[in-house]
């Protein structure tokens, strides 16, 4: 379930935020998704990493820099199977809903 991959991938706060300024600009350094968050080049790679693994980002060397762009193919993807679950909850709560209100016991 590539699912599993992204929701893990997006349960860090660091990797969150470097998401959020990911979004904001077409594609950006690993310094710049990484400023001020007080780790280094090795521990922002490393947080990259996790969002490359989980196919959330994608990184491409331009000469001596590394630039990061955000994969939405990923995001939708996690987007559609909350609802997915989402859609079936609403079901079964209709269901019950209707069970409930049939029932003549109430």
């Amino acid at each position: 379930m590539q699912e599993a991959h992204i929701y893990k991938a997006l349960g860090d706060p660091t990797r969150l935020e470097m998401l959020r300024r990911l979004s904001m600009q077409a594609g950006a350094s690993i310094g710049e998704l990484s400023a001020g968050l007080g780790m280094s080049r090795q521990g922002a790679r490393k947080q990259l990493q996790v969002l490359v693994d989980a196919n959330v980002v994608r990184l491409t060397q331009r000469g001596r820099q590394t630039e990061v762009v955000l994969a939405p193919e990923a995001l939708a993807q996690a987007r559609e199977f909350i609802a997915r679950m989402e859609r079936d909850w609403d079901a079964r709560l209709g269901r019950l809903k209707q069970l409930l209100e049939s029932d003549p016991g109430t």
